[in-house]
């Protein structure tokens, strides 16, 4: 009866050219009948409009509500709820009434992210006025300009850490949180020289990605092997700039003093790039007996068939040794097995001082020389290398067997400590009549002669080899070699 009653007083509506009210609906504002809703406020009469101006992200900007009646005038006095997005559902940002106008303006801050710069109006509706939904309206968010700053030491030894801060903040100075990204790009590696082309055309990269706090700043230990210029770098946000901060360059410096040589000295003729970086602590060194891939790299070099010691006899020594640079770097010998105490002894005591070494390789890396019938010396000799073993005749004698080939015998520096051969003085001349206090020695009371003489090393030669030294206690042939009484009073 009373759906009839509905029906005819409807009707009687329509021809009298009444407004109808459309039925109450019972769905919640923000639900899937929002928009219904919507339409609905305007369709009788009632709409709600939302503008504002554009703000960056934590200002206050002007947002401006017009409610319009169903006579099209302003729906005065009218008492409004604005909501927002927040954490992903409406929540009421503000309560406002409109002027005689139906218009009312009002502040709200502009969120950082965009989905929570969404607003929408809700009018609860009156005796007059039905309720009514605007259309969803969001905040134009101007992204702020944001700073980057990356402090830090100018200088760390090398193997040792720094602290890198980086602080990032609006123009204003706002602490920001969030990721950063951590560049860097190459200068120089220890031991090596690069051009002003060479540097500039080393690429940034990314090494590590860290975070700023509520405070905006973060803190990151480094471990710099080289020289490098560092970078912090963040990327465009919805309301924040991307940037850069200036460069740091971070200066990787030696734990030992570097060699200075008089300005006329001449350099190896062979230059061999730098070691491996030193591993451990101290010397560290490890005696094994002689790998596969060494052996099989020693023979036809090194070693021959007929060779007075053979594989079983002879040991590798890995250790760490300070070079001309001062860096640690990892070097190798072969050297006798009954001599390895003597070895790591004598090098300890090196590495204790940071007495310098230009390299240390094997010497089977520098070929086969059919002069010498064994690992060309007089290569390794012309790039100042430090090697032991060696099966091959004596440097200008090859009548005779170099004690090397015993593997009781070690070379130190030859470039700087020349020998004086049958031939003549090899690898130069320049160096035969002057020292060094570090890596030149012409006297036994030199530190480095010193030093071998305490761990049962011979400065067998004196100033004819300088470079050369013998472990103490040979018998048979290698005495008689070390005597002299085949090569002419050296054998090399």
């Amino acid at each position: 009866m009373r759906a009839l009653l509905v029906s005819l007083l409807g009707t009687a509506a329509v021809l009298a050219g009444l407004p109808v009210a459309p039925a109450a609906s019972s769905a919640a504002p923000g639900s899937t009948a929002r928009d219904s809703l919507a339409v609905r406020g305007s369709a009788s009469g009632v709409l709600l409009t939302l503008t504002s101006a554009p703000g960056p992200a934590d200002d206050l900007t002007s947002v401006t509500l017009t409610a319009t009646g169903v006579d099209g005038l302003g729906l005065a006095n009218a008492p409004v709820t604005i909501e927002r997005v927040g954490s992903g559902s409406w929540v009421r940002a503000a309560d406002v009434v409109t002027d005689a106008a139906g218009v009312t303006t009002f502040a709200l801050p502009v969120a950082r992210t965009p989905d929570d710069n969404r607003l929408r109006a809700t009018y609860a509706g009156d005796a007059t006025h039905p309720a009514a939904v605007s259309a969803e309206h969001a905040l134009t968010l101007v992204p702020r300009e944001s700073r980057l700053r990356l402090r830090g030491p100018r200088r760390v030894v090398d193997e040792q850490t720094g602290t890198l801060r980086v602080e990032w903040t609006t123009a204003r100075g706002a602490p920001v949180a969030g990721p950063v990204q951590l560049q860097r790009r190459l200068v120089a590696r220890p031991g090596e020289r690069m051009t002003p082309a060479q540097r500039r055309a080393q690429p940034w990269r990314t090494v590590q990605q860290v975070e700023t706090a509520a405070d905006g700043s973060a803190s990151v230990e480094v471990r710099p092997r080289a020289t490098f210029r560092w970078r912090a770098v963040v990327g465009d946000q919805s309301w924040l700039s991307g940037t850069r901060s200036r460069v740091l360059t971070l200066r990787n410096l030696p734990p030992g003093v570097p060699v200075r040589l008089p300005r006329a000295a001449p350099r190896p003729r062979i230059s061999l790039p730098p070691q491996p970086r030193a591993t451990g602590p101290g010397v560290h060194a490890v005696v094994r007996e002689i790998p596969d891939g060494v052996w099989r790299q020693m023979v036809g070099r090194s070693w021959r068939p007929g060779c007075p010691v053979g594989r079983a006899g002879l040991r590798l020594v890995q250790l760490n040794y300070y070079d001309f640079d001062g860096y640690r770097r990892r070097g190798e010998l072969v050297v006798n097995a009954g001599i390895t105490g003597q070895v790591v002894s004598a090098f300890t005591e090196w590495h204790e001082r940071r007495m310098p070494i230009r390299s240390m390789y094997r010497v089977d890396r520098f070929g086969w020389s059919p002069r010498l019938r064994g690992a060309d010396d007089y290569a390794s000799m012309a790039a100042g290398n430090t090697s032991a073993f060696n099966c091959r005749q004596v440097v200008g004698n090859p009548r005779v067997r170099s004690p090397h080939s015993w593997g009781r015998s070690v070379d130190i520096n030859p470039w700087e400590n020349p020998y004086r051969s049958r031939a003549g003085i090899v690898p130069n001349t320049w160096w035969a009549s002057r020292s060094h206090a570090r890596v030149a020695w012409r006297s036994p009371s030199h530190p480095v002669v010193a030093l071998m003489r305490r761990h049962g090393f011979r400065w067998t030669y004196g100033r004819r080899d300088n470079h050369h030294f013998d472990a103490a206690g040979a018998t048979g042939r290698l005495a008689a070699v070390l005597a002299g009484d085949r090569c002419g009073g050296v054998c090399k």
